[in-house]
């Protein structure tokens, strides 16, 4: 008996089925916010753009990425001993909270996530909270007076910003939200003597990031693969893989994992000894406003990995690679320090450059 092929357009069917009552439920706000996150992941991966979802469901591009996001933090919540109140919680209400803990280990989201309930707090002040836990995981030795619970890493980074505060009635608030959110008495009482000592530690403002951003076409260079050098047959010719640029840094792939991306020859890039470039979204680099999240490079040196103020650079923190900027010297490994980061060039009308008649009249 002969083995019939796959029925491909019964398949195919069946994925529109299915994908239609995806719609639908989105469209009728059918289920909690947590399934909405994962319909919409789910119609993405076969193949639905943001703005196709928008306009079947009325779920905006930005509204689609948080609740996507926000499911996936919920379920390593699940997957983690937070107690039935704070899940149950979240599985109702607060997408934009636990949007914000994106960023945390597994274990450090369940936490803040509970820190969060507790507190009552809101997206913005979980935002405060969930950069406070992160920048205290940094420790290898914890800041004297202060234990790793994130109530702790909340007051730590409060204590610090009140001694670097010379306006009293700042500096008040400041004690006052510290002891709100300090858990042991350490903690608190660390915090209290600011009560009383009114000493200022100046704040080594942070260096600038190293933004780059393409100008001109001409700037956008093109790879093309080398045959060789002649005398060559119609087989060198032919053995040369396509190559295929790949948008918005045109960056190009051949066989196997090896990629390459094309850039100017920057006086800082010419200099570098063993430059590797990331690609990534900006709101993955410090003190980046999510909603304005574009497509970058980032291009590291990994040579360069002694500690300097004057520098972002990247670690890796829980089993991935992060970046960060040190005010003194880190007691973790550097793996290298961030020289470049290339944003896209800024076109009014891609279609337009590629019509050179048009640009000539």
């Amino acid at each position: 008996m002969t083995d019939l092929p796959p029925n491909t357009h019964n398949s195919e069917n069946t994925t529109d089925d299915v994908a239609q009552e995806l719609l639908r439920k989105l469209r009728q706000k059918q289920g909690n916010w947590v399934e909405w996150g994962y319909a919409i992941a789910s119609l993405q991966k076969i193949g639905y753009n943001p703005q196709d979802i928008f306009e079947a469901t009325g779920f905006e591009p930005i509204q689609q990425n948080q609740v996507i996001v926000g499911s996936q933090v919920y379920n390593s919540l699940e997957k983690s001993e937070v107690s039935e109140a704070v899940r149950s919680h979240y599985a109702t209400r607060g997408s934009d909270v636990l949007y914000e803990l994106r960023l945390l280990t597994q274990e450090e989201r369940a936490a803040a996530a509970a820190l969060i309930f507790d507190q009552k707090i809101d997206s913005d002040e979980a935002r405060e909270v969930a950069k406070a836990i992160k920048e205290f995981s940094y420790f290898r030795t914890l800041p004297e007076g202060f234990s790793a619970h994130p109530g702790d890493a909340v007051a730590y980074q409060v204590w610090k910003l009140a001694r670097q505060n010379s306006d009293l009635q700042q500096r008040s608030r400041l004690i006052a939200k510290g002891l709100r959110f300090a858990h042991t008495p350490e903690a608190r009482k660390q915090i209290e003597e600011l009560l009383t000592d009114f000493t200022t530690v100046p704040k080594r403002p942070a260096p600038i990031l190293p933004f780059y951003r393409l100008e001109s076409e001409e700037q956008l260079p093109r790879i093309v693969p080398v045959v060789g050098e002649l005398p060559l047959s119609a087989q060198d010719l032919q053995a040369v893989p396509l190559v295929t640029a790949v948008e918005p840094f045109r960056m190009v792939k051949f066989a196997g994992e090896q990629a390459w991306v094309p850039l100017p020859g920057w006086q800082v890039l010419l200099a570098a000894e063993d430059p590797v470039a990331i690609l990534g979204n900006s709101d993955r680099l410090p003190n980046q406003n999510p909603s304005q999240a574009e497509s970058v490079v980032i291009v590291v040196d990994r040579a360069q990995r002694q500690w300097d103020a004057s520098n972002y650079f990247v670690i890796e923190k829980a089993g991935e690679l992060d970046f960060k900027w040190f005010e003194t010297e880190p007691e973790i490994a550097l793996l290298g320090r961030i020289i470049i980061i290339l944003r896209r060039k800024k076109i009014l009308d891609e279609e337009l450059t590629k019509d050179s008649w048009q640009i000539d009249e």
